[in-house]
């Protein structure tokens, strides 16, 4: 039998790939609107952090979500996206 090759990603926050059902997709949709995609299907541009508040901040200080999603992160933004992580985020 063949192995299911299992897709990884790579955290913004911390630079490891890790399986992608572990992973947070952050996604700017095709109207601009940012939000968690928990499902992983949701049309637009997206990018992957680990569930964890650590690797968010670290995501934010070095700008990489931005420069993934080619958009300006306000702090009412940043706000939701920490609360969304604490109330979704996995252990």
């Amino acid at each position: 039998m063949l192995k299911k090759k299992i897709p990884m990603r790579k955290c913004l926050g911390c630079n490891e790939m890790k399986p992608k059902k572990e992973m947070i997709r952050i996604v700017r949709s095709p109207e601009g609107n940012i939000n968690m995609d928990l499902k992983g299907k949701a049309s637009g541009r997206g990018c992957y952090i680990c569930p964890n508040i650590e690797c968010l901040d670290s995501a934010i200080k070095t700008k990489r979500i931005e420069s993934a999603l080619e958009t300006k992160m306000n702090d009412e933004l940043i706000y939701v996206l920490r609360e969304q992580i604490q109330e979704n985020g996995k252990p």
